[in-house]
């Protein structure tokens, strides 16, 4: 069920969007009711959490069942005995799944209150603690161990250091106050760690906070399917152009048996670091991680290759994933977006610069996955168009495993091009209402089926290069 408005957009860019979802040729195959009905509801599934938790194992170092029973004995310590199923997931074996509880409606709302800022907000409904540099505002009582109903300021309009907060807030929960509100807003303290343990979310999911770290990574479950559709072999040399913060690259390095070679650019250096660090904590030998921009990737002089740093020459890799950077629509939960349509519409040329690097980086007979973490026609199944136009040596291939629905017509796909797209679109169940008593009584089967629709909004194509770039036409 519904608790949270429908995500705040601008109304050009609710418009723009709008556009794309109730395009002619849906709304022809469609009706116009049943396309704006499916779009409204996107919007507002988009302001609420998935309904599961999605956890990969490093299998690279524990077996599957040795991590989920590690994980069963963490789960029992933070919910005081209570009982949550820990599911693996059939079709992605080293993904496991844990239910979201909520929204829970009978939390009792405090007179102490905390606002924190949209982004943490997110954080708290996803199974995060509040930490002190999300704490926006603060009622002037507030101390140590006060019970403090928490919200979030989605439209960014709270001052910091406020004594009160009048405008648009959504509750969040509660929790207890592990600061008093002077030592938070002093300006003396160099506060960080957590300024507010939830004891009450609305949505309550495990925290992940250094639980099992070399074991798990938390990743969305679309996330989890890209790297088994790209399907890495030990001993090839692959290419994940846009990493950071290293979930899909080091996912690639434990289904190759970190045999072979991951090479991953970011162009921010911290983010590159993160990379680096995440590699050591999974324990991965086979992961070289580069501060550079992947636009610039392809050596343009033949001259040797330098050492099996960027740039590369032509054709050097067996497979390569270009987990593009996109508008994000597709993230969960979002409960406001102040991005104008210049941003929002930013993203496709980059996205293409990108594409077309990969295509000559890719030996022939070599994979290329492109995916985003968003919803929009225009950097999904428009750049899927553009791409089978641009370069007739690419062809289109069906994906396994195939979780996600087909593509979102619109962009002159055909029928069966659209099916050998993933697109994964939350709005096609209803918001679910979960709790201790439901869990008991729901099938195994039903459960996984709610994960793999009730997840972020993302999208996956899956190419093959049937022929050489380099060679010229007769």
């Amino acid at each position: 069920m519904s608790v949270f408005p429908k995500i705040s957009l601008r109304p050009e860019v609710a418009n723009y969007l709008k556009e794309g979802f109730m395009n002619a040729e849906i709304v022809s195959t469609l009706g116009k009711q049943e396309a704006e009905r499916k779009f409204e509801t996107l919007l507002n599934h988009l302001s609420h959490p998935p309904s599961f938790t999605t956890v990969r194992v490093n299998t690279h170092l524990a077996s599957v069942q040795h991590v989920k029973n590690m994980l069963s004995d963490e789960l029992q310590k933070q919910l005081n005995g209570l009982s949550v199923p820990i599911l693996q997931h059939p079709d992605l074996q080293d993904v496991l799944l844990i239910p979201v509880i909520g929204p829970r409606k009978n939390i009792k709302q405090q007179q102490c209150e905390a606002i924190v800022g949209a982004q943490c907000g997110n954080a708290v409904l996803r199974g995060a603690h509040v930490y002190v540099p999300g704490i926006v505002s603060a009622s002037k009582f507030m101390k140590a161990g006060d019970v403090v109903s928490v919200y979030s300021d989605i439209t960014g309009k709270c001052k910091k250091g406020a004594k009160e907060f009048d405008g648009t807030k959504v509750f969040l929960g509660n929790g207890l106050s592990e600061s008093s509100r002077k030592e938070i807003f002093s300006g003396l303290s160099d506060l960080k760690g957590i300024g507010i343990r939830m004891t009450e979310p609305v949505y309550l999911s495990p925290s992940f906070d250094n639980v099992l770290p070399s074991y798990l990574f938390l990743q969305n479950l679309p996330s989890t399917v890209v790297t088994h559709v790209l399907d890495p072999q030990p001993g090839e040399r692959i290419l994940d152009m846009c990493a950071a913060p290293g979930g899909k690259t080091t996912h690639i390095a434990a289904l190759m048996h970190d045999q072979g070679e991951v090479i991953a650019l970011d162009k921010i250096s911290n983010k590159v670091k993160k990379i680096k660090q995440n590699a050591l904590l999974l324990g991965l030998n086979s992961i070289r991680a580069f501060c550079f921009d992947g636009t610039k990737a392809l050596k343009l002089d033949m001259v040797k290759d330098t050492e099996g740093e960027p740039p590369f020459l032509p054709e050097s890799f067996d497979r390569i994933l270009l987990d593009a950077p996109c508008s994000g629509m597709g993230q969960r939960p979002n409960m406001a977006c102040a991005w104008t349509l210049k941003e929002v519409t930013s993203y496709q040329p980059l996205q293409r610069k990108l594409f077309t690097v990969a295509v000559k980086l890719l030996k022939p007979g070599g994979v290329l996955v492109y995916s985003t973490c968003t919803i929009t026609l225009a950097e999904n199944e428009e750049q899927v168009a553009w791409a089978l136009t641009t370069f007739p040596c690419l062809q289109l291939q069906p994906q396994e495993p195939q979780i996600g629905g087909e593509g979102m017509m619109g962009a002159g796909l055909s029928f069966e091009q659209l099916k050998q797209l993933q697109r994964f679109d939350p709005s096609v169940v209803p918001l679910p209402d979960t709790d201790f008593d439901s869990l008991r009584e729901v099938k195994v089967e039903d459960m996984i089926w709610l994960a793999n629709k009730d997840c972020i909004g993302f999208f996956i194509a899956k190419f093959i290069k049937w022929k050489s770039t380099q060679e010229t036409d007769p």
